[in-house]
């Protein structure tokens, strides 16, 4: 090792996790773009809801839950959850606007990079409300990247299917 290199700063373990949350919401981002709403709304294989269209719509909601509602207290309302709808509406996408669906995912995770950067440590937790359960930043972010992780996983195949690209 060069004394550059034992010089060199590594980043600490917030930087790191953020910087991977980031690097899977970036993903997701570039397996959407330059396709068209038919495009991004096109099912991996029936009878599968899945496709890039639902991943970023469910991908709000987890945001707003997580971030804007656990972490930060607040009584953020989801964008697709229902209560009397379990399952969610998040993969119901034959109606749905592409572009307001990309700006509201757009926004929460904006949102939820705020709400982080707000807290004091990794240490700091938010509640679950109906569960009393408490969840800390370091939980969040791990969580979260595994949550992009996984998704990603079906982005990259389901934009493969469309047009063949792959690759993060």
């Amino acid at each position: 090792m060069n004394s550059t290199q034992q010089n060199q700063q590594l980043p600490g373990e917030r930087e790191t996790l953020t910087e991977v949350l980031e690097f899977h919401r970036e993903t997701l981002a570039r397996k959407c773009s330059g396709l068209t709403a038919d495009q991004l709304r096109l099912r991996a294989v029936e009878p599968s809801r899945l496709s890039l269209l639902g991943l970023v719509r469910h991908l709000t909601d987890v945001e707003l839950g997580w971030f804007g509602r656990i972490l930060s207290g607040s009584n953020t309302p989801f964008e697709y959850w229902q209560a009397d709808a379990p399952d969610g509406t998040d993969f119901e996408v034959d109606n749905a606007d592409a572009d307001e669906a990309l700006r509201l995912w757009h926004n929460a995770y904006t949102r939820s990079r705020e709400i982080a950067d707000a807290c004091e440590s990794l240490d700091t937790f938010g509640v679950d409300e109906p569960t009393g359960d408490r969840y800390s930043l370091r939980w969040i972010l791990t969580h979260m990247i595994q949550e992009y992780a996984r998704h990603n996983g079906h982005a990259d195949l389901l934009r493969e299917r469309i047009d063949g690209r792959t690759g993060d």
